[in-house]
């Protein structure tokens, strides 16, 4: 597709923009000179991407007039009437048409990519509707509905030729826009609408969802599954502040680094479409002070890059600070996001993303190839899924292992293990995935089911293990690992088992078996009796610090790493992945998920050696070692390296 921004194995950094001297208020506070200034200074920044907003309010200022006993008279400009023009009959202002026009020439003046969010009602904790709609339905209301695809229809028929423009957004975070009680089928229509609308005029683009937390659960609205039937291509929106279980640890920690990574790579694995982190930031000085946040960008964008999310895009261009008109008069979260200060100079945030552009843009390879994934996460009814999804990728990068999502209703990708995180419940899992999971164990799989208070059937004749008591739990139990580490083991339930052909890997400190494995077939069936996949989610410090308690160590000791892969580094913080270039090549990237810096050993078989570091901050050299090689790589920073056989 002409125009693709988002093709496998590429990557783009930029950012959502407003013009820096009037914010939100930039349409009808109109200032050519300083839109050029802030897109110039962006392209000289390296970002190449920009996501824009033809506010809904000011381009579409529908006003109801009201006759007698309050009844609806006349949709209006405003005080005039609708002109008979193909913009009038679409409520379109032409003055914001041709400010938005003078937007795109200017972006393709630097050759800068537009990403257009059409329906933007909601920005920054304001609803921006036109007045005529106040008080409606945003997403039901068939006179609001009708008149945004009337919008969104003239708008792509009117700038679909803007070799600018690289893909339609439906708006921003549309999903806000809902009232509280609106059903995914609802959810679902709307979007199918506006979806269409759009490629009813332009079939050559992508359209993007726009929206922020996309669950898959079955009831959620704005299912990340059901977006992935209708659109091109998802993001996430991923702030640790608000996003569940991603504001417990500082944000240059292990745990806060993988939240992107984790959350994207759910959202695409679900709903089976590419997704980009097309809002990220800290949300200010209160978060992170300016090197920190420069840290955590610098070791998000690498992890994005890694796991082939497309894009990496800030929130926001420019600082908010000196307006005051609202969301900014309300909002203190939405005043110090710039990459440029009040005062036009950079933020080390974007010196950290121009580096990683210029790497990007000079990567010897072109494409970074697919990593090698060596366990298959399966997601169920009942469960937090987030929290399962996000501990089990947290606690998969921590045992060397690369992670990947299924939802329990799809179809099981050929993998060599399947991991069902944290169980809860008796309706958590169909019968029938269930015993499909088992027939994957008994033909050569391994299966590892960790339990909080899952009630599952058949349970003894495919584990090796048999329920003695069950009671809500009163206590914490400890478990010892082979090299002492001491562990808490706690779920909301507490089984007593006995091994009914079962091996007993690990026992809690009052002899109750904790950690099993049953050969099953030609494969095995592995039981954690702790919810260790949500421990490690919800519960701070538990990945990194003075506290951590090391849960991907059962993991490791389960050996379930893939044959496939050649490269093993020494240390649980420094992650890799891995990608076969062809048959004599690899792709290793490292990043070190502290901000500590790490002497590690990346231990190779297979044949492969050593051949090259390829420097993304420019600051490490490594050695070759008789079994691979070793490198010093700084707190928070990542690198490229290049094996051969």
């Amino acid at each position: 597709m002409e125009n693709n921004i988002f093709e496998s194995g590429k990557f783009f950094l930029g950012c959502n923009w407003w013009a820096s001297h009037a914010g939100t208020n930039m349409w009808h506070d109109w200032d050519e000179a300083a839109v050029e200034s802030d897109i110039k200074r962006l392209k000289e920044a390296k970002m190449s991407v920009m996501r824009v907003f033809p506010m809904w309010s000011d381009f579409q200022p529908l006003r109801m007039h009201f006759g007698g006993s309050s009844s609806r008279r006349e949709l209006r400009l405003r005080e005039d009437p609708l002109p008979e023009t193909e913009a009038g009959r679409a409520g379109i202002d032409e003055v914001m048409v041709e400010r938005f026009e003078k937007l795109c020439d200017i972006a393709e003046k630097y050759d800068m990519k537009l990403i257009v969010g059409l329906v933007t009602g909601w920005m920054s904790g304001r609803m921006h509707m036109p007045e005529a709609f106040a008080g409606l339905d945003l997403i039901k209301d068939p006179m609001v509905v009708r008149w945004q695809v009337k919008f969104v229809k003239y708008m792509v028929r009117r700038f679909k030729h803007k070799k600018a423009i690289a893909a339609w957004d439906l708006g921003n975070e549309c999903n806000c826009m809902a009232n509280p009680g609106i059903t995914r089928d609802e959810s679902y229509v709307w979007v199918s609408q506006i979806t269409n609308a759009i490629k009813s005029e332009d079939s050559t683009r992508l359209v993007i969802s726009g929206m922020h937390g996309n669950r898959p659960e079955d009831d959620m609205r704005f299912n990340a599954r059901d977006l992935g039937e209708i659109l091109d291509v998802l993001c996430t929106h991923p702030y640790p502040l608000f996003t569940p279980l991603c504001d417990t640890d500082p944000l240059n920690e292990m745990k806060s680094i993988l939240h992107a990574t984790a959350e994207s790579t759910f959202v695409a694995d679900v709903s089976g479409k590419p997704c980009f982190v097309e809002e990220i930031g800290t949300l200010g000085p209160m978060i992170a002070n300016e090197r920190i946040a420069a840290d955590y960008i610098r070791a998000s964008a690498f992890s994005s890059w890694a796991h082939d999310l497309r894009g990496f895009v800030w929130w926001c261009a420019n600082e908010q600070s000196h307006l005051t008109h609202t969301p900014y008069d309300w909002n203190s979260v939405e005043r110090e996001l710039g990459l440029f200060r009040a005062d036009g100079t950079k933020k080390p945030v974007l010196e950290t993303m121009t580096e990683f552009s210029e790497f990007v843009e000079s990567f010897e390879f072109g494409k970074l190839p697919p990593r090698i994934k060596d366990v298959t996460v399966v997601l169920t009814r009942t469960q937090d899924t987030w929290g399962a999804a996000y501990g089990s990728f947290v606690l998969a990068k921590e045992a060397g292992l690369d992670a990947q999502y299924v939802w329990h209703g799809d179809k099981l990708p050929d993998s060599d293990v399947y991991v069902l995180p944290s169980l809860v419940g008796d309706t958590s899992l169909n019968l029938g995935k269930y015993m499909e999971l088992i027939k994957k164990a008994e033909c050569g799989a391994t299966l590892v089911m960790s339990i909080d208070n899952a009630l599952l059937s058949p349970f003894e004749s495919v584990t090796g293990m048999s329920v003695t008591t069950r009671s809500r739990r009163k206590k914490t139990d400890t478990v010892t690992l082979p090299d002492g580490t001491k562990l808490p083991f706690t779920s909301s339930f507490k089984l007593v088992t006995e091994s009914v052909g079962a091996k007993v890997l690990l026992t809690a400190d009052d002899g109750t078996p904790a950690v099993t494995e049953y050969k099953y077939g030609k494969g095995r069936i592995c039981l954690i009796l702790s919810p260790i996949e949500t421990q490690t989610s919800s519960v701070p410090g538990v990945v990194s610090g003075e506290d951590a308690i090391p849960y991907y160590k059962i993991y490791e000791l389960l050996g379930l790493r893939s044959a496939k892969k050649c490269a093993t580094s020494s240390s649980q913080y420094t992650c890799l992945t891995e990608h076969p270039l062809d048959e004599k090549t690899r792709i290793l990237t490292l990043l070190n998920h502290r901000p500590e810096s790490e002497n590690v050993s990346v231990t190779l078989t297979g044949g492969y050696k050593f051949k090259k570091l390829i420097n993304v901050h420019g600051t490490t050299e490594a050695e070759a070692t008789k079994d691979g090689f070793t490198l010093n790589l700084a707190g928070n920073t990542g690198v490229v390296a290049v094996i051969e056989k």
